[in-house]
């Protein structure tokens, strides 16, 4: 895990806090915590319209945070756990950094 955030991290950071800013999508993330999951099992858990849920989970899958496979008629999602660490990692570089001491008064 590194200490410094580089250039493209906020961009990148900014395209998860995205996706993840919406009460659907973080439902959806949270029924696939239990595995791999068909979208028409996750438009009746969630009794919600299939164009709706497939608008938020191609915003999923385009930000990286799911992935999608095809089986005959049926599309099933599930998590990338690495795309979590990446957020995890993301924000762990936003920490504060320990002061060693203090300079004095800034422009002085």
């Amino acid at each position: 895990m590194s200490s410094d955030i580089s250039t493209a991290t906020p961009i990148r950071l900014a395209e998860l806090c995205h996706a993840l800013s919406d009460p659907t999508r973080l439902h959806i993330l949270h029924l696939l915590r239990q595995g791999r999951r068909c979208v028409c099992d996750l438009t009746d858990t969630m009794d919600a319209a299939q164009s709706r849920l497939s608008f938020h989970l191609r915003t999923l899958r385009d930000a990286g945070l799911v992935r999608d496979r095809r089986e005959g008629r049926w599309v099933y999602y599930e998590i990338r756990p690495e795309a979590l660490e990446e957020v995890t990692e993301a924000l762990e570089a936003l920490k504060p950094l320990p002061v060693a001491s203090e300079t004095g008064p800034c422009c002085g």
